[in-house]
């Protein structure tokens, strides 16, 4: 039986990478077409998405399941976070009117986003880890190393087997933006 939705932001809360990509699996489709539709471009929905699972990673420990469901906690930092770059932009809601796309299929960037998770979750753990804490915490290798007690040296080789298996399953341009 795959966990709950509480039990994932918990884990989260604890630092398991793992849990955020299930989290991130199940609830994704449904916020990224609310964001389609409170936005109206793909690029900038996709990119809020991944700041609001960004914000829930690094703010899992104050989940209370006592104020609501998790999707309801997802959901609403998502309204909020897309409603203030409305504001903070001054645009208006773009309603499409004719022609809008099925928020309910998976678009080809969520197909991409689907492949990296299962990618990631098929890594090593030490792999896995070095690479979330690059990329969902924006730490250097020598703060990774400070963070899991380990040499800078062991961080680099570890970040750069990791990046190999990326660009070995999913394709040369998976990791076009170098290594940390």
């Amino acid at each position: 039986m795959d966990p709950s939705d509480e039990a994932l932001v918990a884990r989260m809360a604890e630092g398991d990478s793992t849990a955020l990509a299930s989290l991130y699996g199940r609830h994704a489709p449904k916020l990224l077409g609310l964001l389609l539709r409170m936005l109206g471009g793909k690029a900038e929905a996709e990119d809020l998405l991944h700041d609001v699972f960004l914000e829930a990673w690094r703010h899992a420990a104050d989940y209370a399941p006592q104020r609501g469901s998790v999707r309801a906690w997802l959901t609403t930092r998502t309204r909020s976070r897309a409603l203030d770059k409305i504001k903070s932009a001054g645009r208006r809601r773009i309603v499409p009117t004719e022609h809008a796309a099925d928020a309910s299929v998976p678009s080809p960037a969520y197909e991409d986003h689907r492949r990296l998770q299962e990618t990631l979750l098929e890594m090593p753990e030490n792999q896995r880890e070095v690479l979330l804490l690059a990329y969902f915490e924006d730490l250097s290798a020598s703060e990774i190393a400070v963070r899991l007690g380990i040499p800078l040296g062991t961080v680099k080789s570890r970040t750069r087997a990791a990046l190999t298996t990326l660009r070995d399953i999913l394709g040369e341009d998976a990791t076009g933006a170098g290594e940390r």
